[in-house]
């Protein structure tokens, strides 16, 4: 039976579901649309469609998941258990990935650069991202399917397929599966972890060496590069926090799956991370210029809408 503590925590993650859907389905319509219309696609453009739909995708897993916790009926199958974890990894490791080559992306065209190989990088970026896409697809991939072929170790299995919840039997079990799952999880998470810092480093320094150069200059010249260097970076910083309170509590929850639940961690944990695809989509839609002017657009048609269907209903 379920606490107050988790019904709450529930509560809260199917609201940030809501959010993530609704922003997630708006990034990649938008850019979809756009698409269609102009008949050409640019790199972040590009990228933002990828992560918004495997973060659609993402929000649905994370529902799933809490059923896998607490609703041990709906994965009595192993091979639907396996397959959902597999899911689960894959999505997770693929919208960090997207999120990843954004930031490399905004970093590449907003710094300035003289060495020979970051200038070949920047005027090459845009025929390079379908492919560093499809490369984070495959390496989600090899990350994620691993899992078909572990056992789950919340489960004993029987030979039909069939499973019922680990009470004593086969806990060293849990020492080899878990360790697998974690060993997976940090493949898939490290590099482009690393990257993001890296990106952010670089941005950071670079609004530093501009504002030094353009200082003597901030009463008569304001230069436009400083706003988008800020911008950038806030996106990224949110990012990174985002990130690693999600990388944190995605790994207790993985943990919560076998030993007893502390169901205040538990909860917390379900919070934090069902809060990183859901906000950082809200975060993407206020620091685009384009995804900002549809949603205000959008807004605006909503509201003359819900004016005409009051006048209706007073008329």
């Amino acid at each position: 039976m379920l606490t107050p503590v988790l019904i709450s925590s529930i509560s809260v993650v199917a609201i940030e579901v809501v959010v993530g859907v609704i922003g997630n389905g708006f990034i990649t319509a938008v850019n979809i649309i756009n698409w269609i219309k102009s008949k050409k696609i640019s790199s972040a453009d590009m990228i933002l469609i990828f992560l918004g739909t495997s973060r659609f995708v993402l929000q649905v897993t994370v529902l799933m998941y809490i059923h896998s916790l607490y609703f041990v009926d709906v994965f009595k199958l192993a091979s639907v258990y396996k397959a959902f974890g597999a899911l689960w990894m894959f999505v997770n490791h693929a919208s960090l990935w997207f999120s990843t080559w954004l930031y490399v992306l905004y970093c590449v065209k907003i710094i300035n650069v003289t060495q020979w190989l970051l200038l070949q990088i920047k005027l090459r970026i845009t025929g390079i991202v379908p492919w560093l896409l499809l490369g984070s697809l495959v390496i989600s991939s090899v990350t994620s399917l691993p899992l078909l072929w572990v056992t789950p170790s919340t489960y004993l299995c029987s030979s039909t397929g069939n499973c019922r919840e680990n009470s004593t039997a086969h806990i060293t079990d849990w020492d080899s599966s878990y360790l697998y799952l974690l060993l997976l999880y940090f493949a898939g998470c490290f590099f482009p972890l690393v990257l993001s810092v890296v990106t952010s480093a670089l941005l950071i320094t670079s609004l530093w060496k501009h504002t030094k150069k353009m200082q003597c200059y901030v009463d008569t010249f304001k230069d436009p590069l400083i706003d988008v260097h800020l911008t950038a970076i806030k996106s990224i910083i949110s990012f990174l926090i985002l990130y690693v309170s999600s990388f944190v509590a995605q790994i207790l929850l993985m943990l919560s799956t076998s030993q007893s639940k502390d169901d205040v961690k538990v909860a917390v944990s379900l919070v934090v991370a069902g809060a990183y695809p859901s906000i950082h989509s809200v975060i993407l839609i206020i620091v685009n210029s384009k995804l900002k002017l549809a949603f205000r657009m959008l807004c605006q048609h909503l509201k003359c809408h819900l004016e005409n269907m009051a006048l209706c209903l007073i008329l």
